[in-house]
């Protein structure tokens, strides 16, 4: 004989599930409330754990890297060093040359500037006078080199324009390029989601609370990213951080997005919050998975490249999207079930279950309905035109420049270092201030020596040497140099570990295209006698050898790594081929497109070798989100309606809220250009329009036009494949 519950004790449990309900999503939100707290004040701290300085990135087998490491045994100092350029119209007199030294003599009274700075060297026209300025590498890098600058302008005659050029001062035109990513990057991309959300959802409170979600997983992701590279277990850079933000920020808000929207559907049918949170929870929770697991296999694909600025940006990234679909899965109903249909004022979902009922047959009204029946129309022609539209945007591929740029060129708009390279290079040799470094066994001295005077890109030769007046003495056909009065004996080169160090002032500027081809000439002609060549131009050549080694390596294997996924997803072997297809031929497009943009309209001087690797990383990896978002919903309606019925219902269900979430996307992405950097601008424009490409024609029309076409065959070799219509 069975009993029944007491009425009390019913009440009791009833009036314990509502609580443990209701505690449950206020304990996540007051944790990441906490984490959040203390992520937040981390913005402003990113500088102290990152690093832009190129040689930090090479694989430690290239040669530069080598170098790098040994010049410190040579050199007790760890310094940076900057070059100070006097300019004048016309041959510089007796007193000002005498000015310009006495500013010279005077740069160790500037906070940050080492003492060991060289004498003046006037130029063989007497028109300029350069000097090699070290600034110590513990001091405020930006703010040192602006305040050298001041003072050297300040002291220097009338008549004379100084620039302060060199590694340091590229180095501090990055880091200024770089400092507007706390504050101006940030705000930026977070006014452009907030914009678009009003738009979207013509409310007021659930902009905030989706824009909150995403705010909290950054600052989370931050808070994890800053322990470790203080750690030393991640590296990271302006450019790494600036990604991790967009990134963040752009897949964040789409997970949100794609969650609120299956909110909304629950409210049109069910009166309890709870249960609607839960219910879109579910529905949610596999595309979210799927979408982000992609994205973060395709970024921990890099951890194969040989540049660390490559492999770090993997696991960074990574964190940042795990935090982001965190928040979208835990943080985002917690929120949504605290304000439930009020989310959405003025604009609140009805409850009503028969208007939803009679929208079986075909869901939705408006733009996307319209789109779908157009797909069901003229499947066949709508795939055939987009794909030959897409194609011939394709083509300009071939006009990408993507073999490296010069340093000079990192940065865009104004720049003094720039220009004091290029007063430089009218005065003295192009490469002076950044010579190409070459280790040699010191029994073979004068063998390196006699190489790279042989090279016409070598316009001198000196030997480090510690007992010189200026640390280095010049070598010749006929050996070491004396330095001072006639007659002086030459002084010795410096030894460690029985090996010397040559500096070669090359002919042309060290960031140049014609400077990189010596530093490869001059490593083949020094094969034979066991030299190491390193320098400014030597970092750039293995930094570009490196990331085109990575791009032809990593492409395929992302590729392969998400087409596995998609497979595991839809349970299909046909389908996941096709999204691939169709994404790789949006990716072309997007590059095609670029180049042509990049070359006739901003006039940008090339493109580094990693573009297309990042690009291709990021615009698959999110680009076949999109395709997830709306094949996954397809599948779920074509178990119910057949596939014909189910790629209609999917587009005209996922249009809106894809759509939505593309340009939210897109407008990300393009926040990076306010960022004066080529790389990030140039990334900028190829991520943003190949989601827009994606999103609006590739998901939107090519593959359902495709999927429709092909019918249950797509579904090839699941069951779903051999289901009746």
């Amino acid at each position: 004989m069975s009993r029944s519950t007491p009425p009390t004790r019913r009440a009791r449990t009833r009036t314990g599930g509502v609580w443990i309900r209701a505690l449950v999503p206020a304990a996540l939100i007051l944790a990441w409330l906490v984490a959040a707290g203390l992520g937040g004040p981390l913005f402003g701290k990113v500088s102290e754990v990152s690093s832009n300085d190129q040689t930090t990135y090479l694989p430690s087998s290239a040669e530069a890297t080598e170098v790098q490491e040994i010049l410190g045994d040579f050199n007790d100092t760890e310094a940076i060093p900057a070059i100070a350029v006097f300019v004048a119209d016309e041959a510089l007199s007796d007193a000002q040359l005498e000015a310009i030294g006495d500013a010279v003599a005077s740069a160790p009274d500037v906070e940050g500037v080492s003492d060991d700075v060289s004498p003046t060297l006037t130029s063989d026209d007497g028109q300029a006078v350069q000097a090699f300025i070290p600034i110590s590498s513990d001091a405020e890098l930006g703010d040192t080199v602006e305040a050298l600058e001041a003072q050297l302008d300040g002291d220097a005659p009338d008549g004379v324009s100084v620039y302060v050029t060199g590694p340091a001062g590229f180095s501090a035109d990055l880091a200024a390029g770089f400092a507007g990513i706390d504050g101006l990057l940030l705000g930026v991309a977070l006014l452009a989601v907030l914009v678009i959300l009003v738009l979207v959802y013509r409310s007021l409170l659930l902009p905030v609370v989706v824009l909150s979600t995403s705010l909290f997983a950054l600052c989370v992701a931050l808070l994890t990213v800053w322990w470790l590279a203080k750690a030393e277990v991640l590296l990271l850079s302006g450019q790494t951080q600036g990604i991790l933000f967009i990134l963040v920020i752009g897949a964040a808000t789409d997970y949100s997005l794609l969650f609120v929207s299956r909110f909304r559907e629950e409210l049109r049918t069910t009166r309890n919050r709870g249960a609607a949170v839960i219910a879109a929870w579910k529905g949610s929770f596999e595309p979210i998975v799927a979408s982000g697991g992609t994205v973060i296999a395709g970024l921990l694909c890099l951890l194969l490249s040989d540049l660390k600025s490559n492999s770090t940006l993997g696991p960074v990234a990574s964190i940042g999207i795990v935090f982001a679909m965190l928040a979208a899965l835990t943080l985002l109903p917690s929120l949504l079930f605290l304000f439930g249909r009020a989310a959405f004022w003025p604009r609140r979902p009805r409850f009503e279950p028969e208007v939803v009922a009679e929208e079986a047959g075909m869901p939705g009204r408006g733009l996307w309905t319209k789109v779908a029946r157009l797909v069901r129309r003229r499947p066949r022609a709508i795939w055939v035109v987009t794909t030959v539209v897409l194609l011939v945007g394709a083509a300009g591929v071939t006009q990408l420049n993507a073999s490296g740029v010069p340093q000079s060129d990192l940065v865009l708009g104004s720049s003094q270092a720039r220009d004091g390279q290029a007063a430089l290079g009218e005065h003295f040799p192009g490469g002076s201030g950044s010579p190409a470094y070459v280790v040699v066994a010191e029994d073979r001295l004068q063998e390196a020596a006699d190489v790279l005077l042989a090279d016409d890109g070598v316009d001198s030769v000196a030997v480090t040497a510690s007992d010189s007046p200026s640390g280095t003495a010049p070598v010749t056909e006929d050996g070491i140099q004396a330095v001072g009065a006639p007659g002086s004996a030459a002084p010795a080169p410096t030894v460690v570990d029985d090996r010397v160090l040559l500096q070669a002032t090359l002919t042309d500027a060290a960031d140049s295209d014609a400077a990189a081809e010596t530093v490869r000439e001059l490593r083949t002609g020094l094969h034979g006698i066991d030299a190491l060549v390193g320098g400014v131009t030597a970092t750039a050549v293995d930094t570009n050898d490196a990331s085109i080694h990575d791009r032809n390596l990593i492409i395929p294997i992302v590729l392969g790594v998400i087409l596995v996924i998609l497979m595991l997803l839809l349970r299909s072997v046909l389908a996941p081929v096709l999204l691939i297809l169709t994404t790789v031929l949006s990716f072309g497009t997007a590059m095609g497109v670029s180049a042509l943009v990049f070359n006739g309209v901003f006039d940008f001087p090339g493109a580094d070798p990693a573009v297309p690797l990042y690009g291709f990383v990021f615009l698959v990896a999110l680009g076949i989100d999109y395709n997830i978002f709306l094949m996954t919903r397809v599948r779920e309606e074509s178990t119910k309606h057949g596939t014909r019925d189910g790629v209609v219902r999917g587009l005209a269900i996922t249009g809106g809220v894809i759509t939505s979430a593309g340009v939210v996307l897109a407008a990300t992405f393009a926040a990076l250009s306010v960022i004066p950097i080529l790389f990030l601008a140039q990334l900028a424009f190829i991520v943003a329009f190949g989601v827009l490409l994606d999103t609006f024609v590739v998901r939107s029309l090519l593959v359902p036009a495709l999927a429709y076409d092909l019918g249950r065959a797509v579904w090839w070799p699941s069951k779903l494949a051999r289901r009746e219509q």
